[in-house]
């Protein structure tokens, strides 16, 4: 400090008086030198300084794979939603279908009984012993038979059919054993008689044929 009074003392007055009316100039010029110096600018900031990715997502190419990548995703989801409403649609008229064709199973399981009934009456009417072709014995036979062959037909007409496995090979999902004879002529394995006939509604078994499969006999 000292020394900076001798130097003024030293230089004129019309100096002074400049570098006094100078002082407030030079002030504002070294500060602003050493703001830049030290990289203390409060000015705005550049926007190009800002990330790069922030100017991106406002671009109209950003915007396009945005909106892309949206119309993939609902189009997925409409693809599946459309997938799984076409399996329920299929399911529920498979469910219909098989209602319509085995909604009548349990009526036909009790309507072969009257059929066995029917059928046992008539074989036993036919073993009878009618040598009068005008008896009374004799037209109830034939009137049996008539009854029980329409029955087979209307049986036919509405998917209910007899099983005929004499002679087939034995299947435990339509037949059901009740005793074994012996493999005379008949290869083993094979139902050899029927006991109680089996009926089959569109393909499905409704009641198993009671059988005797044929075996080889043991000597």
């Amino acid at each position: 400090m000292a020394a900076g009074r001798s130097v003024r003392r030293c230089l004129p007055a019309s100096w002074l008086r400049r570098l006094r009316s100078h002082r407030g100039l030079l002030f504002a010029f070294t500060t602003a030198a050493q703001q830049r110096s030290t990289g203390d600018d409060c000015g705005p900031e550049d926007p190009r300084d800002e990330p790069r990715h922030l100017l991106d997502e406002n671009t109209p190419e950003h915007k396009t794979v945005k909106l892309e990548e949206q119309v993939r995703a609902l189009t997925e989801q409409y693809q599946k939603a459309l997938a799984d409403s076409e399996n329920v649609r299929r399911r529920t008229q498979k469910f219909v279908e098989d209602a319509k064709l085995f909604g009548i199973q349990s009526f036909c399981k009790d309507l072969v009984e009257v059929a066995d009934i029917l059928e046992k009456t008539t074989e036993s009417t036919v073993e009878g012993e009618h040598h009068d072709p005008d008896s009374a014995l004799n037209k109830i036979c034939e009137a049996l038979s008539l009854v029980e062959s329409k029955l087979q037909s209307i049986f036919t007409k509405h998917g209910l059919q007899k099983m005929n496995p004499v002679g087939g090979k034995y299947d435990p999902y339509d037949h059901e054993i009740v005793c074994h004879v012996p493999a005379v002529g008949r290869k083993p394995g094979t139902v050899a008689l029927v006991t109680l006939n089996g009926y089959k509604l569109h393909g499905r078994t409704v009641r198993h044929a009671q059988v005797g499969v044929a075996v080889e006999s043991q000597e």
